[in-house]
């Protein structure tokens, strides 16, 4: 149903606010009934329609005159029930919007200057569900969003590739074809057209659409489209003898009388689409067979409904009318017209729903029990449900009403947010990476496979510490760093947990530790190939000054710098667990905040200089002979742990909640594995796979380079 309609029930507040003038009275024929509080009701019982083109009517709407019936019929339901709502009765005013958008928005506007709460029972625009934008709007039927996935699914269970699309002029129609068409192209389904329509519209405007329809090739079209806005396009289209299309219905018009009209069913029966969920009322029967014009001569519709059920027209005192005068004995006891049909009511029950939904709000306000019985808390008077009322619609999510008599929201703590009713508190649920979650599961697998991989390549390493592959990459150095990708691979798994001090403080400095000793020893493994390339330069002795004592101290050094940046880190300012509340108003995000930014990025850098260094001396060295060439090992290494710790920076800052910890982590075990499979699967490859080009001869090619970097 369009927005634009705005068909609801509303909560009405009729004591005058002190220094306003009354300028003038609302006259709009309405069904009212006085009550401490009033409920509001706005139906479209009257539907504007066009005829030859010029000639406006309006049609009387029997299902809308049915849904003004259920409400009234609710009401004095309510009001005879002595556990609900106990001395207090509910009165109505029930209105005609014509299905206009500006009749509904001025009865709206009739309400007052507050922020009135409202219950739709057949507005589906799924740009209702802003609950910024409308913070007091609520409805007791699904949004069209629900809508558009379901019909979406339709369409690609029957395989329907190429298909046209019919929209209502309002939002209704727009937002309803938007959704669907995100959906359908997901599928690869393609809209021939979209065609739009109003029961406003001129005849030109609809024989447009008619000729699009007319056309095209398509054979299967969706109508997001309300009955009254569809019925002129319906009615021409049977006129012009268009056949042979399998419409698709929004909720709107599937179940509406007039498309199973022997007329309109020649070309729109077959039509598929989702309905309402329908319900039985057996008791309002006898309430809608005992609607009568004498009852009530003031009542609005009644005379109208009774001379279309009849037939005649009652004569009431003030009119004088030579239309079929009734005679006063007609009953609509025996009546088989569909009107009274009660077994599978759908948008009557949602109208049904939305008093009831209206009550309850209104009954949670007071908590008031029946006499003779100690109340949870004192009662409160008439004035007071008002003024709850029209300032309860206006609490936020983290407010609610404590106190009796309360005219203002009471702020939640923090950890808390208020439920639907905003009459209590409710812990927020927390989040963080748990280790038993699909994605805490998956980063740990893969973390102790890198960690595997480490300590099986190290202890191929070990065996096989005399080939002279072996001899050529530096075991020792090899070792070391194998020790620490080891290292490095189990460092994500204290990223993983519930945040504490201690895992926020080891996750970050194990991490920054780790990764400046496995940067390290790639650093002490290019200076070594780079001094054996200096080497086979005559006269130059500088390999011999770079033994394996000095590549310790290369190790050691550049890890210590690392170590103290920490140390300074943990000594003043630490980092700590923490509830991050800006990502959901129903959630805490458990994180460890890096307690100083400065010293987090210090950490990253650092360990980004030493990178740089390795790449730009990796690449001094890059012309060494191919049989074995460990610079263009180093350089490719380096190539992708930069590549992947650049692109972590924007990635990091940008992703909400754990997924910002999955971010480190995944960039932790990628450039991990980019330095394990670059470094050494090329020689595991030789000494597992071609064990014949594991010799010195190999090794040494034809320069002799290689023999500078056997130890």
């Amino acid at each position: 149903m369009p927005r634009a309609t705005l068909v609801f029930l509303c909560v009405l507040h009729l004591n005058t606010v002190s220094g306003c003038e009354l300028f003038g009275r609302f006259d709009m024929p309405s069904l009212f009934h006085h009550g401490d509080i009033m409920i509001g009701g706005i139906f479209p019982v009257f539907n504007k329609e066009q005829f030859c083109n010029f000639i406006n009517f309006f049609r009387f709407d029997l299902r809308a005159f049915r849904w003004t019936q259920v409400m009234i019929f609710a009401i004095e339901e309510i009001n005879k029930d002595p556990a609900l709502l106990p001395n207090i009765s509910l009165g109505y005013r029930i209105l005609n919007s014509c299905a206009s958008p500006t009749n509904s928005l001025a009865v709206a506007g009739t309400l007052g200057p507050f922020q009135v709460p409202i219950v739709s029972y057949f507005s589906t625009c799924a740009c209702l569900s802003d609950r910024a934008k409308y913070p007091t709007f609520f409805r007791t039927i699904p949004s069209d969003y629900f809508q558009a996935k379901a019909l979406a699914a339709l369409v690609k269970h029957f395989g329907w590739q190429w298909i046209g699309a019919i929209q209502s002029d309002n939002d209704y129609g727009r937002n309803g074809i938007l959704s669907f068409t995100e959906e359908v192209k997901k599928l690869g389904v393609c809209i021939a057209f979209v065609g739009t329509i109003l029961r406003t519209y001129s005849m030109d405007k609809i024989l447009d659409v008619v000729e699009m329809i007319r056309r095209s090739t398509v054979k299967v079209i969706l109508a997001f489209v309300p009955e009254g806005d569809f019925y002129p396009l319906m009615k021409e289209v049977v006129k012009q003898n268009i056949t042979g299309i399998q419409w698709i219905a929004s909720e709107a018009w599937i179940t509406a009388a007039r498309p199973s009209t022997p007329e309109i069913y020649q070309a729109f029966g077959g039509a598929l689409g989702f309905v309402v969920q329908k319900m039985a009322m057996p008791k309002l029967k006898p309430f809608l067979t005992n609607i009568n014009p004498y009852t009530d001569p003031s009542a609005a519709f009644v005379k109208d409904f009774w001379e279309i059920m009849v037939g005649c027209r009652p004569v009431l005192p003030e009119e004088h009318r030579m239309d079929k005068i009734c005679t006063g004995n007609e009953t609509l006891l025996n009546s088989q017209h569909a009107f009274f049909d009660v077994t599978q009511l759908r948008v009557t029950y949602n109208v049904y729903k939305a008093v009831y939904a209206i009550a309850h709000a209104l009954h949670q306000l007071i908590f008031c029990k029946p006499a003779g019985q100690k109340p949870v808390r004192p009662c409160l008077n008439v004035s007071e449900i008002q003024s709850l009322i029209i300032f309860k619609g206006s609490c936020n999510s983290h407010s609610v009403f404590l106190s009796a008599g309360a005219a203002d929201c009471t702020p939640c703590p923090q950890e808390y947010w208020s439920n639907e009713r905003k009459d209590e508190c409710i812990p927020k649920t927390t989040e963080f990476l748990r280790y038993h979650e699909p994605m805490g599961i998956a980063l740990t697998v893969v973390s102790l496979l890198g960690a595997s991989l480490s300590l099986v390549t190290m202890m191929v390493f070990i065996h096989y510490r005399e080939t002279p592959v072996i001899k050529a990459s530096n075991s020792e150095l090899s070792c070391f760093l194998l020790f620490s990708l080891f290292l490095c691979f189990l460092c994500p798994l204290t990223f993983m947990g519930r945040p504490t001090v201690w895992t926020c403080m080891l996750r970050h400095t194990a991490f920054g530790v780790t990764f400046a000793l496995c940067i390290s020893c790639v650093l002490g493994k290019t200076i070594v190939v780079v001094t054996a390339f200096k080497a086979t330069i005559p006269g130059n002795k500088v390999a011999g000054k770079f033994g394996p004592a000095q590549q310790r101290i290369i190790v050691c050094s550049c890890t210590m710098i690392q170590i103290l940046i920490c140390v300074l880190w943990l000594k003043f300012k630490p980092p700590f667990p923490d509830m991050v509340f800006r990502y959901s108003n129903k959630k805490i995000v458990l994180e460890c905040n890096t307690g100083s930014e400065a010293a987090f990025y210090a950490v990253l850098g650092y360990i980004g200089i030493l990178a740089i260094v390795c790449l730009v001396l990796a690449f001094l060295a890059r012309k060494l002979p191919d049989n074995f060439n460990e610079a263009k090992f180093i350089t490719f290494s380096m190539l992708i742990f930069c590549a992947v710790w650049i692109t972590f920076i924007p990635a990091y800052i940008s992703s909400p909640g754990k997924f910002t910890v999955a971010v480190e982590i995944f960039a932790i075990l990628s450039s991990a594995f980019g330095l394990l499979s670059s470094i050494f699967a090329p020689k595991c490859y030789i000494i597992l796979v071609k064990p014949e080009k594991n010799t010195k001869k190999h090794v040494m090619g034809i320069n002799g380079i290689q023999k500078n970097l056997i130890f």
